[in-house]
Formats: C-alpha cells, sequence, structure tokens
C-alpha cells in the first residue's frame, strides 16, 4: 500500500492528466501546487518539494509514475503517472480512483458529482459498475454506514487515509470552486513558464 503522501501525489497526477492535458506532464512546481490546492482536496496538505520528490522516486520504482527529463538544454524535468497502465484501469476507474484519493470516502454519488471533469459519467450506473470493477480488485471498498450518514461510503485502498483534522466535511461553495479553478490556472502558467525558460535557456547556450 502506497504512503498518503504518495496517494496524494498520484491522485494529483491521475487528475491533472484530464483536467489540463496541455500542461501535462506536469512540472515540479505545477504538481506541489496540484498536491496543496486548498479546494477539492480532504485533508489539506502542505507538502513540500522534498515530500513530492521522494514520493515520486518510491511510484518511480513502483512503476506507477515516470520521471520525463528535458530532451534537450536546461529544461524542465516532468513527472507523470503510469498507475492506470501497471493497473490496467480504464478511464471510468481511474477518475474514481483519482478521487477517491484526492478526497477521502465518499458516496457514489458524491463520486459520479466529483468527477465530472474527470469523466463525464451519463448515469449513476456507470460510476456503480466502475465501484464493483475496482472493488473486485480490492483498490476500494464499501464502508459501513456510520450514525448521521444518509448513504455508504466507498473508501480506496490503494493508499492510507490522511488523518482528517476536520470532524466534518467543508461544503464546497461557489467562491471555493472558483479558487479551485484559479489554482488550476496558475498551474498552467507556471508550466508555461518553465517551458518558456528551457526556450530561452536554448537559445542562450
Amino acid at each position: 500500500m502506497l504512503s498518503a503522501v504518495e496517494g496524494r501525489v498520484i491522485g494529483a497526477l491521475l487528475e491533472k492528466e484530464r483536467t489540463v492535458p496541455d500542461q501535462y506532464p506536469l512540472s515540479m512546481q505545477a504538481l506541489l501546487s496540484a498536491c496543496n490546492q486548498s479546494t477539492n482536496r480532504e485533508p489539506l496538505m502542505t507538502l513540500t518539494a522534498e515530500d513530492v520528490t521522494s514520493a515520486i522516486t518510491s511510484l518511480k520504482a513502483q512503476h506507477l509514475a515516470r520521471i520525463v527529463h528535458p530532451t534537450h538544454g536546461r529544461g524542465v524535468t516532468k513527472y507523470r503517472q503510469v498507475l492506470d497502465e501497471t493497473m490496467e484501469l480504464d478511464l471510468p476507474q481511474a477518475a474514481v480512483l483519482s478521487v477517491l484519493l484526492l478526497r477521502g470516502p465518499q458516496t457514489a454519488a458524491e463520486l459520479r458529482s466529483r468527477s465530472e471533469r474527470l469523466y463525464p459519467f451519463e448515469e449513476q450506473g456507470q460510476v456503480d459498475d466502475a465501484l464493483r470493477a475496482l472493488g473486485d480488485r480490492e483498490l476500494v471498498r464499501l464502508l459501513d454506514r456510520q450514525p448521521g450518514q444518509s448513504s455508504q461510503r466507498w473508501q480506496q485502498l490503494v493508499a492510507d487515509e490522511p488523518e482528517v483534522v476536520a470532524s466534518a466535511r467543508a461544503v464546497v461553495s461557489p467562491a471555493a470552486e472558483r479558487i479551485a479553478v484559479l489554482e488550476e490556472t496558475v498551474a498552467a502558467l507556471a508550466a508555461r513558464v518553465d517551458a518558456l525558460e528551457a526556450v530561452l535557456a536554448d537559445l542562450m547556450s
């Protein structure tokens, strides 16, 4: 089983591959920003570049991530996930697993709503099919319904669950959603700056 930090890193890579494909694979700066987002993450983390580098090294050794070295000049090293290839996950399964890694245990209905940008599930039954397939491989499990909960929640079994500091789940407001979009925009701009710096380095060499 992966560590909580490795789970956050691989979950972020799975997510950004679908939501910002033009900036994928991710530079270290963009990956660090994705891991430490203040929205669409539960619990929040404050990882350092050293934390992420260590996680990537471990994930690479487990054939779950790859390091994309620059092919010329002093370009920026980037990172991509291959968990979906190694575990032979289809797009719906990868989307569901990514959201579970990034946001902890959730109901099937929550997973459908929160996976929208990663995979457009047309009906709830498609989410249920993905969960059953993952469950058959012991990558997720259905938790017992807790007091006060209207539905059972699904939990991923790929990585350790980070400790949740808050006792209740925060409701994502429209403002928080806008912040998430802005954070992704910043990550995309950071990736573009990295690319421009690499081009400039080549011109000056």
